[in-house]
């Protein structure tokens, strides 16, 4: 393997993304952020950043609805929960938020089943289109083990954000996309074959393929989106006494295991 590489980049880095020419400009993806993306909204910005294009205003403001229909300000949620154990130990507001960022990437909540979900997406309609029928594929994917993300919910059986989502998809005009149909359409089949739920991470995945996100553009974007809500909760810990958020007495903690343990040096 050649080290040339290495080398190339060993004191400069080539780029097309951007750069900071400092006391003159600053260019994102070819654009002068200050006097070509100025007057952008921020959230224009952030997904001219991801996309390196603009996007339609009405596709712009449905993906904000993503984040605002997200940011639940309960700190018995786990993201939140981990924010407000830091700022109970008086953590800074940026390392506070930062670990709740960092868990809402879990297996069972938050990138991980929203990237999978809009890959499902993907895949069955790329079955379809190759002439499969929809429910065989649904079928398949139960029969080799794969979890159906966007189905069910863990402690609910029903999703709120939902009905929302799918209202603001008709005032914004993009309701009629075809992978939203196809999130519908395995929602009633499941429903009415297995009792399944749907959360909202199928109607997020279905949008967000309908208005053409990549499953990496899709995590780049939904990965701050938890923040709003944190923030509360940092602040409800912040202000009460260090350590007093679900504090934990001695006599509670169940233990089974051995009286004594050998500790090795």
């Amino acid at each position: 393997m050649s080290h040339k590489h290495l080398l190339e980049t060993e004191k400069h880095w080539l780029t097309r993304k951007g750069k900071a020419f400092l006391s003159d400009r600053v260019i994102l993806h070819s654009k002068d952020l200050h006097q070509d993306l100025g007057d952008y909204e921020w959230m224009r910005v952030f997904l001219y950043s991801i996309l390196e294009r603009d996007v339609e205003e009405n596709v712009a403001k449905l993906l904000n609805t993503f984040w605002v229909c997200t940011g639940y300000p309960d700190a018995s949620i786990w993201p939140n929960h981990v924010t407000a154990l830091a700022a109970t130990v008086r953590s800074t507001p940026s390392l506070s938020l930062m670990a709740g960022m960092s868990v809402s990437e879990a297996s069972i909540y938050g990138r991980r089943p929203e990237v999978r979900a809009l890959d499902f997406f993907y895949r069955a309609g790329q079955h379809c289109d190759a002439g499969g029928d929809l429910i065989e594929f649904v079928e398949n994917e139960k029969a080799a083990g794969r979890t159906l993300y966007g189905y069910g919910r863990p402690l609910a059986n029903s999703d709120e954000r939902v009905p929302f989502m799918l209202a603001k998809a008709k005032e914004f005009g993009l309701d009629g996309g075809r992978h939203l149909q196809i999130a519908l359409d395995v929602y009633a089949y499941l429903n009415e074959t297995y009792g399944f739920s749907m959360n909202v991470a199928a109607i997020h995945a279905g949008l967000a393929a309908d208005v053409g996100l990549n499953c990496q553009e899709y995590q780049l974007f939904m990965t701050p989106c938890f923040i709003s809500g944190m923030i509360p909760c940092y602040q409800d810990a912040r202000d009460r006494p260090e350590g007093s958020f679900f504090p934990v007495r001695c006599t509670n903690i169940v233990y089974n295991g051995p009286a004594k343990r050998k500790w090795g040096n």
